[in-house]
């Protein structure tokens, strides 16, 4: 697959975004991502998965893209019976790492060349000044703009799954709780470590 230039990986993220999200604040949430932070031009990462410029765009779509397909499955809509809308959809894929804006700072760090020698790359750096957790603070900083449902925060707060550093059982409680959030959560996975794998 070919892969899009970040003015395109832009169009294309506020084409799903305005297409989707209807309710009342989006256009302002929008507003902010275009013209008052970094989400276009932010790294998804600092070293591993969309470390580079687009990168956290890139990766937003990469994961709406995913937990629409899994959704979209036959089994996982007998099994489980889950609907939800394509707005949920939307807004928990495109702003689970909301909590990434503006805390990237370009950087270099020392690596050993093919001949040992050390040299200067290019890298980034985290400079976060609000502390606030990851999901959480997504949750948080969208809530500013619109109202998100129970089950749309609890997806995005518990999308890192057992990546995150909270007690296992009470992640495993709220993925079993939630659905939407152990979809965002195997979306994210899907996207980070098969897509965007290096």
């Amino acid at each position: 697959m070919e892969k899009l230039t970040q003015a395109q990986l832009k169009e294309k993220f506020i084409s799903i975004y305005k297409e989707n999200i209807k309710r009342d604040g989006a256009d302002k949430l929008l507003d902010y991502l275009i013209n008052k932070c970094d989400f276009f031009t932010a790294p998804a990462s600092t070293r591993f998965h969309g470390s580079y410029e687009g990168g956290l765009c890139e990766h937003s779509i990469n994961v709406y893209e995913c937990l629409k397909a899994y959704l979209e499955r036959p089994r996982v809509k007998e099994l489980y019976g889950l609907e939800y809308s394509a707005e949920s959809i939307a807004i928990t894929a495109l702003l689970h790492d909301m909590c990434k804006v503006d805390i990237y700072k370009r950087d270099f760090r020392n690596v050993k060349n093919d001949e040992g020698k050390w040299e200067k790359v290019p890298t980034y750096r985290t400079e976060d000044s609000l502390p606030y957790g990851h999901g959480e603070k997504s949750v948080y900083m969208i809530s500013g703009f619109m109202r998100l449902s129970r089950e749309e925060a609890m997806a995005i707060r518990w999308h890192m799954g057992f990546s995150g550093t909270e007690d296992n059982n009470l992640t495993g409680r709220a993925l079993e709780s939630y659905p939407l959030a152990f979809a965002l959560c195997t979306a994210d996975m899907e996207a980070t470590y098969f897509l965007e794998k290096e």
